[in-house]
């Protein structure tokens, strides 16, 4: 509330004038400022006291003792909610800062956002640009198709494509995500504070290109030409499948999960690929590369504008959360290795996600601004 409408509001509590519902408003405010007030001596909130009391008009009546009692305590918490009123106006100019859950609930969900860097180097924002043609490159046009996905063809009547390796980037910030449909057809969905760098020609011998963050691909077959994936120490090539990347340097690990089809997991450390079938997922941390079977569902959630969380860590959840709503999250290490289990849409705000998470009675959250602070 603002200093005047809640002025305005202490006025009709003293006299009696309050609805329901703006006497619980009034409340609630109060618990908002109830620890500001253990710092008050006790002078200072008898004087407050004292003077709230001196306005109020005093009635008697006889009334059964539990009456009386609920009349004497609604009466105490005038006396308490005014005097907070009057001590509130009389030091304070501004209105403190909004309560963490009200902060929280204000942090919406990430949405369709990235940045497509071209050969050139100059940036376009694909969350400002209409549908339709963005850029022609030497007979390669981009478009944003009637679906918000950033798509790429050749211009057959325009000329010949261009000669030589030409680069795009497409990269999503913390609270985005988007798709992409690359040159050769294949669907790249891309998670928050992810990049995608592409050729905007494959070649004739194989189509590569490196990943960082988190991505989802559909990948068109094409028997003569592998399609390789390149993140951090890791190498994934297929033919034509699907299957989910997550390369998160904040991670320390990279975790592939292939849906259908075959992929084929590399690193500088292994000796041999690893060939993944599916339901499977590699995850390869410290220079080692291990296998499991998996729920695929988990790990697409996220594609699926879902959270799952399975036998987490706190930690984990927390970096997702922290991409996803674009804050800063502060996990102290004992908490961090908490496990959790269960789910949510990703749509919901960032207080609704913490709720969720308070409900186990393992953790609180404090909201500051875009920070979040996790407590036991």
């Amino acid at each position: 509330m603002r200093n005047k409408e809640a002025k305005e509001l202490l006025i009709k509590y003293k006299e009696r004038t309050c609805s329901e519902e703006e006497r619980v408003l009034l409340e609630s405010w109060y618990l908002n400022y109830e620890d500001e007030l253990s710092d008050l001596s006790p002078e200072v909130l008898a004087e407050a006291k004292a003077k709230v009391w001196a306005a109020l008009p005093v009635h008697q009546a006889r009334r059964p003792a539990i009456r009386l009692w609920t009349r004497v305590a609604a009466a105490a918490s005038v006396v308490v909610c005014l005097a907070i009123g009057w001590w509130f106006f009389q030091n304070h100019k501004e209105v403190r800062p909004m309560a963490s859950k009200e902060v929280a609930a204000r942090i919406l969900a990430g949405g369709n956002k990235a940045v497509l860097t071209l050969a050139d180097g100059s940036e376009i924002s694909l969350n400002d640009v209409a549908n339709g043609e963005l850029a022609s490159q030497q007979g390669i046009v981009i478009t944003k198709n009637k679906d918000g996905q950033l798509e790429y063809r050749v211009d057959t009547g325009n000329g010949v494509a261009m000669k030589g390796e030409h680069f795009n980037t497409i990269s999503t910030p913390a609270g985005g995500q988007y798709q992409v449909i690359l040159p050769d057809g294949t669907k790249v969905w891309l998670n928050a504070a992810s990049s995608l760098k592409y050729p905007t020609v494959f070649g004739s011998q194989e189509r590569k290109i490196t990943l960082k963050g988190e991505g989802y691909f559909e990948v068109a077959h094409d028997q003569t030409r592998p399609f390789k994936v390149q993140s951090n120490n890791q190498t994934v090539e297929v033919l034509g499948t699907h299957f989910n990347i997550s390369a998160y340097e904040n991670d320390g690990v990279i975790k592939t999960t292939l849906l259908s089809g075959k992929v084929q997991v590399m690193t500088p450390h292994t000796k041999a690929a690893t060939v993944l079938k599916p339901g499977e997922q590699s995850v390869l941390e410290d220079n080692s590369l291990k296998v499991s079977e998996v729920m695929t569902e988990d790990e697409i959630a996220w594609k699926n504008n879902s959270f799952v969380f399975n036998n987490e860590k706190l930690g984990s959840i927390m970096r997702k959360i922290a991409r996803w709503y674009d804050v800063e999250v502060i996990c102290p290490p004992d908490l961090a290795e908490s496990v959790f289990v269960g789910s949510g849409s990703r749509s919901k705000s960032l207080g609704w996600t913490l709720e969720k998470l308070e409900s186990t009675g393992t953790v609180h959250f404090k909201v500051e601004g875009r920070r979040v602070t996790v407590m036991p």
